[in-house]
Protein backbone atom coordinates (compact mmCIF):
# COMPACT_ATOMS: atom_id res chain seq x y z
CA UNK A 1 0.00 0.00 0.00
CA UNK A 2 1.11 3.46 -0.94
CA UNK A 3 0.32 6.58 0.69
CA UNK A 4 -0.99 8.41 -2.03
CA UNK A 5 -3.93 9.83 -1.55
CA UNK A 6 -6.72 9.19 -3.91
CA UNK A 7 -9.22 12.51 -5.05
CA UNK A 8 -12.57 12.63 -4.22
CA UNK A 9 -13.04 13.36 -7.80
CA UNK A 10 -11.63 9.63 -8.59
CA UNK A 11 -13.42 7.91 -6.02
CA UNK A 12 -16.20 5.12 -7.80
CA UNK A 13 -19.22 6.30 -5.39
CA UNK A 14 -18.17 9.91 -5.85
CA UNK A 15 -17.74 9.81 -9.64
CA UNK A 16 -21.29 8.54 -9.83
CA UNK A 17 -23.04 10.81 -7.72
CA UNK A 18 -21.23 13.91 -8.96
CA UNK A 19 -21.62 12.31 -12.85
CA UNK A 20 -25.30 11.84 -11.89
CA UNK A 21 -25.83 15.64 -10.43
CA UNK A 22 -24.69 17.02 -13.55
CA UNK A 23 -26.97 14.90 -16.07
CA UNK A 24 -29.94 15.68 -13.47
CA UNK A 25 -28.94 19.48 -13.77
CA UNK A 26 -28.77 19.36 -17.54
CA UNK A 27 -31.86 17.57 -18.08
CA UNK A 28 -34.24 20.27 -16.37
CA UNK A 29 -32.55 23.08 -18.68
CA UNK A 30 -34.52 21.84 -21.48
CA UNK A 31 -37.97 22.97 -19.61
CA UNK A 32 -36.61 25.85 -18.14
CA UNK A 33 -35.60 27.14 -21.72
CA UNK A 34 -38.48 26.82 -23.16
CA UNK A 35 -39.95 28.30 -20.12
CA UNK A 36 -37.67 30.85 -20.65
CA UNK A 37 -38.22 31.57 -23.84
CA UNK A 38 -41.89 32.35 -22.92
CA UNK A 39 -41.58 34.32 -19.87
CA UNK A 40 -39.24 36.82 -22.08
CA UNK A 41 -41.77 36.49 -25.00
CA UNK A 42 -39.04 35.55 -27.57
CA UNK A 43 -40.53 33.49 -30.84
CA UNK A 44 -39.23 31.28 -32.59
CA UNK A 45 -38.13 33.52 -35.27
CA UNK A 46 -36.33 35.88 -32.68
CA UNK A 47 -32.58 34.62 -33.44
CA UNK A 48 -30.47 37.39 -32.07
CA UNK A 49 -32.34 36.88 -28.76
CA UNK A 50 -32.15 33.36 -28.71
CA UNK A 51 -28.71 33.80 -28.68
CA UNK A 52 -28.34 37.30 -25.94
CA UNK A 53 -30.44 35.13 -23.88
CA UNK A 54 -27.83 32.47 -24.23
CA UNK A 55 -25.11 34.44 -24.12
CA UNK A 56 -26.18 36.24 -20.43
CA UNK A 57 -26.69 32.89 -19.12
CA UNK A 58 -22.97 31.45 -19.98
CA UNK A 59 -20.83 34.51 -19.14
CA UNK A 60 -22.66 35.15 -16.18
CA UNK A 61 -21.83 31.45 -15.19
CA UNK A 62 -18.05 32.22 -15.88
CA UNK A 63 -17.67 35.08 -14.20
CA UNK A 64 -18.96 33.64 -10.96
CA UNK A 65 -16.45 30.84 -11.20
CA UNK A 66 -13.65 32.96 -11.85
CA UNK A 67 -14.86 34.94 -9.20
CA UNK A 68 -14.89 31.84 -7.02
CA UNK A 69 -11.65 30.71 -7.96
CA UNK A 70 -9.88 34.04 -7.67
CA UNK A 71 -11.51 34.01 -4.23
CA UNK A 72 -9.85 30.57 -3.94
CA UNK A 73 -6.51 31.59 -5.25
CA UNK A 74 -7.00 29.08 -8.17
CA UNK A 75 -4.01 29.93 -10.62
CA UNK A 76 -5.14 31.75 -13.69
CA UNK A 77 -2.10 31.40 -15.67
CA UNK A 78 -2.02 29.85 -18.96
CA UNK A 79 0.98 27.34 -19.08
CA UNK A 80 1.79 29.47 -22.21
CA UNK A 81 0.48 32.38 -23.88
CA UNK A 82 0.12 30.22 -27.29
CA UNK A 83 -2.63 27.50 -25.76
CA UNK A 84 -5.05 30.55 -25.40
CA UNK A 85 -5.95 29.28 -29.19
CA UNK A 86 -6.93 26.02 -27.39
CA UNK A 87 -8.86 27.87 -24.77
CA UNK A 88 -10.53 30.22 -27.51
CA UNK A 89 -11.42 26.69 -29.82
CA UNK A 90 -12.70 25.11 -26.48
CA UNK A 91 -14.84 28.20 -25.37
CA UNK A 92 -16.14 28.46 -29.03
CA UNK A 93 -17.12 24.62 -29.17
CA UNK A 94 -18.08 23.88 -25.53
CA UNK A 95 -19.77 27.34 -25.91
CA UNK A 96 -20.26 29.63 -28.15
CA UNK A 97 -21.43 26.83 -31.49
CA UNK A 98 -22.65 24.39 -28.87
CA UNK A 99 -25.45 26.36 -27.26
CA UNK A 100 -26.12 28.55 -30.51
CA UNK A 101 -26.84 25.17 -32.16
CA UNK A 102 -28.80 24.21 -28.48
CA UNK A 103 -31.08 27.10 -28.22
CA UNK A 104 -31.91 27.60 -31.88
CA UNK A 105 -32.82 23.99 -32.34
CA UNK A 106 -34.79 23.83 -29.38
CA UNK A 107 -37.23 26.64 -30.12
CA UNK A 108 -38.15 24.29 -33.21
CA UNK A 109 -38.75 21.53 -31.25
CA UNK A 110 -40.16 19.97 -28.57
CA UNK A 111 -37.94 19.75 -25.47
CA UNK A 112 -38.22 16.08 -24.54
CA UNK A 113 -37.61 15.20 -28.47
CA UNK A 114 -34.73 17.42 -28.38
CA UNK A 115 -33.57 15.74 -25.16
CA UNK A 116 -33.20 12.10 -26.34
CA UNK A 117 -31.78 13.21 -29.52
CA UNK A 118 -29.32 15.15 -27.77
CA UNK A 119 -28.15 11.82 -26.40
CA UNK A 120 -25.87 10.49 -29.70
CA UNK A 121 -22.84 13.27 -28.05
CA UNK A 122 -22.88 10.73 -25.35
CA UNK A 123 -22.20 7.92 -27.89
CA UNK A 124 -20.30 10.01 -29.79
CA UNK A 125 -17.93 10.89 -26.78
CA UNK A 126 -17.15 7.50 -25.90
CA UNK A 127 -16.18 6.37 -29.47
CA UNK A 128 -13.39 9.17 -30.19
CA UNK A 129 -12.17 8.39 -26.81
CA UNK A 130 -11.33 4.77 -27.40
CA UNK A 131 -9.79 6.46 -31.12
CA UNK A 132 -7.62 9.49 -28.87
CA UNK A 133 -6.85 8.16 -25.77
CA UNK A 134 -5.41 5.24 -24.17
CA UNK A 135 -7.48 5.24 -21.42
CA UNK A 136 -10.10 4.28 -22.99
CA UNK A 137 -10.73 1.06 -24.81
CA UNK A 138 -13.26 -0.17 -27.30
CA UNK A 139 -14.90 -3.22 -26.23
CA UNK A 140 -17.59 -5.52 -27.30
CA UNK A 141 -20.27 -4.27 -24.26
CA UNK A 142 -19.34 -0.45 -25.36
CA UNK A 143 -19.87 -1.00 -28.68
CA UNK A 144 -23.02 -2.85 -27.76
CA UNK A 145 -24.32 -0.14 -25.37
CA UNK A 146 -23.48 2.66 -28.11
CA UNK A 147 -25.06 0.57 -31.04
CA UNK A 148 -28.48 0.37 -28.56
CA UNK A 149 -28.10 4.11 -28.00
CA UNK A 150 -27.97 5.07 -31.75
CA UNK A 151 -30.65 2.63 -32.08
CA UNK A 152 -32.59 4.46 -29.59
CA UNK A 153 -31.88 7.88 -31.46
CA UNK A 154 -33.63 6.22 -34.49
CA UNK A 155 -36.66 5.30 -32.34
CA UNK A 156 -37.48 9.39 -32.43
CA UNK A 157 -38.57 9.24 -35.74
CA UNK A 158 -40.56 6.40 -35.71
CA UNK A 159 -44.58 6.87 -36.58
CA UNK A 160 -46.32 9.51 -38.69
CA UNK A 161 -46.27 13.18 -38.36
CA UNK A 162 -48.49 13.15 -35.33
CA UNK A 163 -45.88 11.78 -33.24
CA UNK A 164 -43.00 14.60 -34.87
CA UNK A 165 -40.75 13.35 -37.85
CA UNK A 166 -37.03 15.16 -38.06
CA UNK A 167 -36.69 18.92 -39.17
CA UNK A 168 -33.25 20.68 -40.15
CA UNK A 169 -34.28 23.66 -38.12
CA UNK A 170 -34.66 21.90 -35.22
CA UNK A 171 -33.47 18.49 -35.00
CA UNK A 172 -30.66 18.98 -37.62
CA UNK A 173 -29.51 21.78 -34.81
CA UNK A 174 -29.73 19.49 -32.14
CA UNK A 175 -27.78 17.14 -33.91
CA UNK A 176 -25.07 19.81 -34.63
CA UNK A 177 -24.56 20.69 -30.51
CA UNK A 178 -24.14 17.08 -29.73
CA UNK A 179 -21.58 17.11 -31.63
CA UNK A 180 -19.98 20.25 -30.40
CA UNK A 181 -20.32 18.70 -26.87
CA UNK A 182 -18.99 15.62 -27.90
CA UNK A 183 -15.36 17.63 -29.59
CA UNK A 184 -15.21 19.82 -26.37
CA UNK A 185 -15.54 16.83 -23.93
CA UNK A 186 -12.56 15.08 -25.77
CA UNK A 187 -10.42 18.51 -25.57
CA UNK A 188 -11.03 18.90 -21.70
CA UNK A 189 -8.17 16.60 -20.81
CA UNK A 190 -6.23 18.80 -22.71
CA UNK A 191 -7.51 22.07 -20.86
CA UNK A 192 -6.42 20.84 -17.73
CA UNK A 193 -3.11 19.93 -19.10
CA UNK A 194 -2.51 24.21 -19.77
CA UNK A 195 -5.04 25.70 -17.31
CA UNK A 196 -6.33 25.27 -13.88
CA UNK A 197 -9.53 23.29 -14.96
CA UNK A 198 -12.09 24.96 -12.49
CA UNK A 199 -10.38 28.70 -14.19
CA UNK A 200 -10.55 26.92 -17.34
CA UNK A 201 -13.96 26.32 -17.33
CA UNK A 202 -14.78 29.69 -15.89
CA UNK A 203 -12.74 31.04 -19.40
CA UNK A 204 -14.67 29.05 -21.73
CA UNK A 205 -17.75 30.04 -20.54
CA UNK A 206 -17.24 33.69 -19.60
CA UNK A 207 -15.59 33.79 -22.98
CA UNK A 208 -18.08 32.11 -25.13
CA UNK A 209 -21.21 33.25 -23.41
CA UNK A 210 -19.65 37.15 -24.53
CA UNK A 211 -19.25 35.72 -28.45
CA UNK A 212 -22.74 34.68 -28.33
CA UNK A 213 -24.10 38.39 -26.59
CA UNK A 214 -21.52 40.19 -29.18
CA UNK A 215 -23.01 39.15 -32.56
CA UNK A 216 -26.67 39.03 -30.65
CA UNK A 217 -26.50 42.58 -29.80
CA UNK A 218 -25.38 42.95 -33.83
CA UNK A 219 -28.46 41.64 -35.13
CA UNK A 220 -30.63 43.40 -32.88
CA UNK A 221 -31.08 40.97 -30.10
CA UNK A 222 -33.47 41.92 -27.26
CA UNK A 223 -35.36 40.54 -24.27
CA UNK A 224 -38.60 41.51 -24.78
CA UNK A 225 -40.44 41.22 -21.57
CA UNK A 226 -37.87 41.27 -18.48
CA UNK A 227 -40.15 40.04 -15.43
CA UNK A 228 -39.35 38.64 -11.76
CA UNK A 229 -39.76 35.25 -12.88
CA UNK A 230 -38.18 35.43 -16.21
CA UNK A 231 -35.39 36.50 -14.27
CA UNK A 232 -35.69 33.76 -11.69
CA UNK A 233 -35.59 31.04 -14.63
CA UNK A 234 -32.52 32.70 -15.93
CA UNK A 235 -30.86 32.66 -12.59
CA UNK A 236 -31.72 29.01 -12.22
CA UNK A 237 -30.25 28.21 -15.77
CA UNK A 238 -27.07 30.19 -14.41
CA UNK A 239 -26.78 27.74 -11.71
CA UNK A 240 -26.97 24.94 -13.76
CA UNK A 241 -24.35 25.61 -16.29
CA UNK A 242 -22.20 26.73 -12.76
CA UNK A 243 -22.54 23.59 -11.20
CA UNK A 244 -22.94 20.89 -13.77
CA UNK A 245 -20.20 22.21 -15.85
CA UNK A 246 -17.07 22.94 -13.28
CA UNK A 247 -18.31 19.39 -11.94
CA UNK A 248 -17.96 17.82 -15.48
CA UNK A 249 -15.13 19.10 -16.72
CA UNK A 250 -13.12 18.18 -13.30
CA UNK A 251 -14.15 14.79 -13.97
CA UNK A 252 -13.06 14.11 -17.38
CA UNK A 253 -9.92 15.74 -15.96
CA UNK A 254 -9.53 12.57 -13.40
CA UNK A 255 -11.25 9.91 -15.01
CA UNK A 256 -11.54 7.83 -18.61
CA UNK A 257 -13.52 10.00 -20.68
CA UNK A 258 -15.68 7.38 -21.85
CA UNK A 259 -16.88 6.56 -18.12
CA UNK A 260 -17.68 10.37 -17.26
CA UNK A 261 -19.42 10.99 -20.53
CA UNK A 262 -22.08 7.62 -20.38
CA UNK A 263 -23.13 9.02 -17.71
CA UNK A 264 -25.05 12.08 -19.52
CA UNK A 265 -27.27 9.12 -21.20
CA UNK A 266 -29.45 10.09 -18.29
CA UNK A 267 -30.12 13.56 -20.00
CA UNK A 268 -32.67 12.32 -21.92
CA UNK A 269 -34.67 10.66 -19.54
CA UNK A 270 -34.67 13.39 -17.32
CA UNK A 271 -35.38 15.87 -19.87
CA UNK A 272 -37.90 14.20 -21.48
CA UNK A 273 -40.02 13.49 -18.47
CA UNK A 274 -39.51 17.20 -16.95
CA UNK A 275 -40.87 18.55 -20.13
CA UNK A 276 -43.70 16.34 -20.54
CA UNK A 277 -44.21 17.59 -16.84
CA UNK A 278 -43.72 21.17 -17.11
CA UNK A 279 -44.58 22.01 -20.56
CA UNK A 280 -47.46 19.95 -20.94
CA UNK A 281 -45.72 18.30 -24.49
CA UNK A 282 -47.35 15.04 -25.78
CA UNK A 283 -45.58 12.40 -24.21
CA UNK A 284 -44.86 9.72 -27.17
CA UNK A 285 -44.77 5.97 -26.84
CA UNK A 286 -41.25 6.23 -28.47
CA UNK A 287 -39.58 8.24 -25.64
CA UNK A 288 -40.38 5.44 -23.66
CA UNK A 289 -38.39 3.30 -26.14
CA UNK A 290 -35.79 5.43 -26.77
CA UNK A 291 -35.45 6.66 -23.01
CA UNK A 292 -35.21 2.52 -22.50
CA UNK A 293 -32.87 2.12 -25.07
CA UNK A 294 -30.22 4.79 -24.22
CA UNK A 295 -30.21 4.15 -20.33
CA UNK A 296 -29.63 0.25 -21.21
CA UNK A 297 -26.86 1.41 -22.65
CA UNK A 298 -24.82 3.34 -20.02
CA UNK A 299 -25.77 0.42 -18.07
CA UNK A 300 -23.88 -2.21 -20.35
CA UNK A 301 -21.16 -0.39 -20.60
CA UNK A 302 -20.74 0.36 -17.22
CA UNK A 303 -21.61 -3.22 -15.55
CA UNK A 304 -18.69 -5.07 -14.55
CA UNK A 305 -17.35 -8.32 -16.68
Amino acid sequence: MTGTKVSIFQRPAWVAGFALTAAILWGWAYPLIKLGFGEFQITTDMTGSKMLFAGIRFCISGLIILTVARATHRRFAVSDRRDWWYVLLFSLLNTTFHYAFFYFGLSHSDGARAAILNSMGVFTVVIFACMFFKSDKMTMRKALGCILGFIGILALNLGGKESGQFTWLGDGMIILNALCSAFASLMTRGLGKRVDVFVGTGYSLALGGALLILPALLIGGTLPNVTVVGLLILLMLIGISTIGFTLYNKLLTCNPVGKVAIFNSLIPVIGAVSSCLCLSEPFYWKYIIAGALATSGIYIINKGK
